[in-house]
Formats: C-alpha cells, sequence, structure tokens
C-alpha cells in the first residue's frame, strides 16, 4: 500500500543522514521510479526533502526540519508492534510484521525482544475469515463493491455492498458499507456470509463512521432476572462481570440484565441447564417452560 510505503519512506529518512532511491526501492520492493513519485508526494505533503546526485549523493530531509531524529519512542515502537502482530493473526501472513520492520529499519534497538503484549485476533473461523478479510480489504483500497449471500435471523439474502470500513468488535469481524438493496449504510457479520466476490468500481460517497454503540446496535427490548446455582458464578463472571449479579436469601445468584430479543434470551438460560431459572419476564417464562415441555416430551418418546 502506498500509505504503508510513504511512512516507511519517512522513517528512514528521520532515522538516517541519507540513503538512496536503490537502496529504498529494494527496502520496500518496488522500482526506482516508484520511489521519485513517493517521494514527490512527500514533498507535496510539505515535507523539505532535498536530493542530490553523483558520489556521495542521495536523498535526505533537510536538517533544519528535524528536531529529533526517533520518530517513535521504544514504548509506541511496541505498542504499534503489537497491534500490527495483532492484524497478522487473521491475516495469516507476516505482512504488518514486515512493515513494521521497514519502519524500524536501521534503528533495530526501538523494536528488540521483550514484547510484553501479544494479541490474537482469530478465531474459530480463521481458515474461512481470512480469504474473507484480505477480499474486502482489497475491495475497500480498490474502492469495489462486494456481494455475498447473507444469513440474518428474519431472511436469507442476496446483498451487494459499497465497503468502507472493516471493524473488529464485540469479538467478531464485520464490515460497514452502504447496501444497495436497503439504500443506507449497514453493519454486516463476515461470519454470516457465504459465496463472497468483489464486483463492480463504485464512486466513494461520504461515508460517517459507524456508531457502534451497544444500546443503537442491540437495542434492549426485555429486562430478565434469572436465579443461577453458585457453581454458575464463574460464568456469569467471565460474560457479564462481578457486579453483574447479587446473592439472593438462599444462596442461588441474582441476575438482572438486558437483552435485545426473546430468543437471546432463552437460548442463553438453556446453555445453564437445571442450574437457572428465569424469573422475570412472565411471558418469557411462559415461553420456556413451554419448550422445556416440548423438549421433554421429543426425548422421553411423548407425542
Amino acid at each position: 500500500m502506498k500509505l504503508d510505503r510513504l511512512i516507511g519512506i519517512l522513517s528512514l529518512l528521520l532515522q538516517k543522514e541519507r540513503v538512496t532511491a536503490p537502496e529504498l526501492a529494494e527496502q520496500f520492493e518496488v522500482s526506482r521510479r516508484t520511489i521519485q513519485r513517493d517521494i514527490e508526494s512527500l514533498c507535496r505533503a510539505g515535507i523539505p526533502i532535498s536530493t542530490s546526485q553523483g558520489t556521495g549523493g542521495g536523498i535526505s530531509i533537510m536538517e533544519g526540519y528535524r528536531v529529533d531524529r526517533t520518530l517513535l519512542t521504544a514504548p509506541e515502537m511496541q505498542a504499534i508492534l503489537a497491534g500490527l502482530r495483532s492484524l497478522d493473526s487473521v491475516s495469516g501472513t507476516r505482512r504488518y510484521a514486515q512493515l513494521m520492520e521497514k519502519l524500524s529499519a536501521g534503528n533495530g534497538g526501538l523494536v528488540a525482544g521483550g514484547a510484553h503484549m501479544l494479541i490474537d485476533l482469530s478465531s474459530w473461523y480463521k481458515t474461512s475469515l481470512s480469504p474473507k478479510i484480505e477480499l474486502i480489504q482489497n475491495a475497500i483500497e480498490q474502492h469495489c463493491t462486494i456481494r455475498f449471500s447473507y444469513f440474518s435471523p428474519r431472511e436469507e439474502s442476496v446483498r451487494t455492498v459499497e465497503p468502507y470500513y472493516l471493524i473488529f468488535h464485540w469479538s467478531t469481524w464485520y464490515v460497514w458499507g452502504w447496501c444497495q438493496t436497503r439504500q443506507d449504510f449497514r453493519l454486516f457479520k463476515l461470519n454470516r456470509m457465504t459465496e463472497l466476490c468483489a464486483g463492480e468500481v463504485f464512486s466513494l460517497r461520504p461515508a460517517p463512521v459507524p456508531d457502534l454503540n451497544s444500546e443503537r446496535v442491540f437495542p434492549v427490548k426485555y429486562q430478565v432476572t434469572v436465579l443461577f446455582d453458585p457453581a454458575c458464578r464463574w460464568r456469569l463472571v467471565e460474560e457479564y462481570g462481578a457486579d453483574s449479579f447479587t446473592r439472593a436469601a438462599d444462596s442461588r445468584l441474582r441476575f438482572t440484565g438486558g437483552f435485545p430479543d426473546a430468543d437471546s434470551v432463552l437460548s442463553w438460560v438453556l446453555t445453564f441447564g437445571e442450574s437457572a431459572e428465569l424469573l422475570e419476564p412472565a411471558e418469557l417464562r411462559a415461553r420456556l417452560g413451554a419448550l422445556a415441555q416440548t423438549l421433554a416430551d421429543r426425548y422421553t418418546g411423548r407425542e
């Protein structure tokens, strides 16, 4: 990507007195002509770069512009490295680690060993996710639509979307873009996509940054109260935090929380088996009782 390369070139120029175009071309695996265009782009951006020919010549930043040759401190470089490694965990490549190596070229001490933060953004679906992320990322960069079959709780549909952002949120990957079917911006979960492919080039439109506030994306419809056996405490702490419940008179754990739909409530409570009792709301307690009876009839052979 050009932006990655420009940042890398600027970092090298800040760290070294002078570099040559052939050195930059070899470092970033591009042609000398591409490096010349990159230098022109940096100059247009206001970076005072000078070039000189002949023996001892090369490319450098004007001395008066530089105050500190170190673009980033060691802790800052380590933080960036942790972030880049996390992206490699889902891309299945070393693309971002290689970018980091280029950024730190000539000053290896900034990214010496001792990294103390490791982030893995992959999931159980890594095999299928990585190609989707790669395809969508390329589509965003090239301003191409994406087309896919999409599975939602209400329907299965085919969508064509103008993608703008890849998002990792709520431990899941999403793409945010303009849905040509709905004529509006929508958030799509990558795990629900099949038959994903790139489409035609589209004209960019003003794209708002998605509001990922949980209350907006998943508005609460049901406030539920559930009693849990004490043995479930570890799971409540893991999923909702240590302040999500109180201890009832009979030593059971009283949980109160909001859910966006009935299916989410029922499926969650059922995962606890007989260790949970749904108290409120009454309508969902009745539905859960009817569901439990249906399951009992099915597994005991009664009609």
